[in-house]
């Protein structure tokens, strides 16, 4: 059983959770998933099945985006709606033009410190165990790239702001620390009071179903979104079998080799060797090997 399953994770659970669920469901222990998604978050998350789940790091480190909404006027210590309230300031004389210039500094290439309750690893134990566990943490900033922050709508209440907006950005960026930075540029404290995932390249939201109706999606039709396709002749098969090099592919970079039967056979990548360049195995599916 091999393949791919694009979920729409509710609210008020662990990706982990849906992990469990899905092993469950398919009786199988070779499920993981590209990309964590708080328990606050919803929303699209890719799930690898068999053979998948070593596809799962080109999946990853793909294009992500969201749907937010952040609050103005007080900061918690998780940067989101569950963490505990350490500031409160007054909102009242912040304007929308001051919110929709500060959010349009995020666009492009930044630095951005993860927020603490990130599922970044330091010495093998993820940040936000570490800070449920009482220790206090300076993760240091990182390159990540937002490509397009859009504000949507900005409310105006009684002692808060809440701003709505859309991001596409690269892996690795934290919409909680753009909520986090955003309160601290403007002096009043922020924080994410909800998040909606709506694409992990190449998959959509609307592609998604619940862990109960979604249907596994074959393992070449998938990572071919990801990568251009390349059928192979039986020759090359039995070559690549050896872990052997075939003739190099047309297109550059990476190429998602499949047999006779468009079956997922290997990744292969244009490497020069001994002067010549040619396709080189870099993953093989071995159940696929006679």
């Amino acid at each position: 059983m091999d393949g791919f399953l694009l979920i729409n994770k509710a609210g008020a659970m662990t990706s982990h959770d849906v992990v469990a669920m899905v092993r469950k469901r398919l009786n199988t222990k070779r499920v993981g998933h590209a990309g964590t998604l708080d328990p606050m978050a919803t929303g699209v998350l890719v799930l690898g099945v068999g053979v998948a789940t070593k596809l799962l790091q080109y999946i990853t480190d793909g294009k992500k985006g969201y749907e937010a909404t952040i609050t103005l006027g007080s900061a918690t210590h998780t940067d989101d709606k569950e963490g505990d309230v350490i500031s409160t300031a007054d909102t009242s004389k912040i304007s929308d033009d001051q919110i929709k210039a500060e959010l349009a500094k995020f666009i492009g290439k930044i630095k951005q410190r993860p927020s603490s309750v990130s599922a970044i690893k330091i010495d093998g134990k993820s940040a936000h165990q570490r800070v449920r566990e009482g220790e206090v943490l300076d993760i240091p900033a990182r390159d990540v790239e937002v490509f397009e922050l859009t504000v949507k709508q900005i409310n105006h209440l009684s002692d808060s702001i809440e701003v709505a907006i859309t991001v596409t950005c690269s892996a690795g960026t934290y919409i909680r620390a753009i909520a986090r930075d955003l309160g601290d540029a403007l002096k009043v404290g922020g924080h994410l009071i909800s998040l909606h995932r709506t694409l992990v390249s190449p998959f959509t939201i609307d592609q998604c179903a619940s862990i109960a109706d979604a249907t596994l999606l074959d393992t070449a039709t998938a990572i071919g979104k990801v990568f251009p396709i390349r059928k192979l002749e039986l020759a090359e098969i039995r070559e690549i079998g050896f872990g052997r090099t075939i003739t190099q592919s047309k297109d550059q970079g990476i190429t998602t080799a499949v047999d006779n039967q468009d079956r997922f056979y290997a990744l292969l990548e244009n490497k020069t060797q001994n002067g010549a360049v040619v396709a080189a195995p870099i993953l093989v599916n071995a159940a696929s090997i006679n």
